[in-house]
């Protein structure tokens, strides 16, 4: 019997496949979320490029003669959902580990990685940000080489950020702040992201039913 090239029949597990997709897509088109306009604050510095199908977006602005770029991913969110307590004993803690439990809580963050330079091929500073609601971190801070390759053999790219003096530490956090890394801007891209999160989702969801329906 001569081999057929012929689609054969679609399997029944696809059919149930699609109809889980489209219900997803049902509520995922019922979000807010996904076709939310952000309305952009007023002091709000930087130019937004944003790309579909891509997981982050890029902000730049230059200041003072200097070229900044910022990349920002997709958040990790936080719902602030708790398991069910099972022992009646942990309704009894004093309010003092309460305070603490509360104080060491996981809160929703955003990446950003702030990239400052000066001129086309001079070196720059990158630094690596977690940004929480009202809050700045400063994860890393390298000096990148130049793209004339002159600096290339500077591998060294400076001591742990926390281990730094606490005042040049604050120096830094006004440094960044004075270039628009502001609780103001990255509270307002918290919000950026996660709707973009939810766009980017429908947009997989489409596509991955049309590759399953084809």
């Amino acid at each position: 019997m001569p081999f057929s090239s012929a689609p054969s029949t679609r399997p029944s597990s696809d059919g149930e496949l699609l109809r889980i997709i489209d219900a997803e897509i049902k509520f995922a088109e019922e979000s807010d979320d996904h076709d939310r306009v952000e309305e952009i604050p007023d002091k709000f510095p930087f130019k937004i490029s944003d790309e579909k199908g891509f997981n982050s977006i890029t902000l730049t602005r230059t200041y003072q003669g200097e070229n900044i770029e910022v990349l920002v991913s997709m958040p990790s969110l936080v719902t602030g959902d708790e398991p069910d307590r099972e022992n009646e004993a942990d309704e009894d803690r004093n309010e003092d580990d309460q305070e603490e439990e509360t104080q060491k809580a996981p809160k929703s963050s955003i990446p950003l990685t702030v990239t400052i330079s000066k001129g086309e091929e001079g070196p720059s500073l990158e630094f690596i940000c977690t940004a929480y609601p009202d809050e700045i971190l400063i994860d890393a801070l390298s000096v990148m080489p130049s793209e004339s390759g002159e600096d290339e053999m500077i591998t060294y790219e400076g001591p742990d950020f926390n281990d730094l003096d606490e005042n040049l530490q604050r120096a830094f956090h006004k440094y960044l702040e004075m270039r628009g890394i502001t609780p103001m801007a990255t509270n307002f891209l918290h919000e950026y992201m996660i709707n973009k999160d939810s766009r980017e989702y429908l947009i997989w969801l489409r596509r991955l039913k049309d590759f399953v329906r084809n």
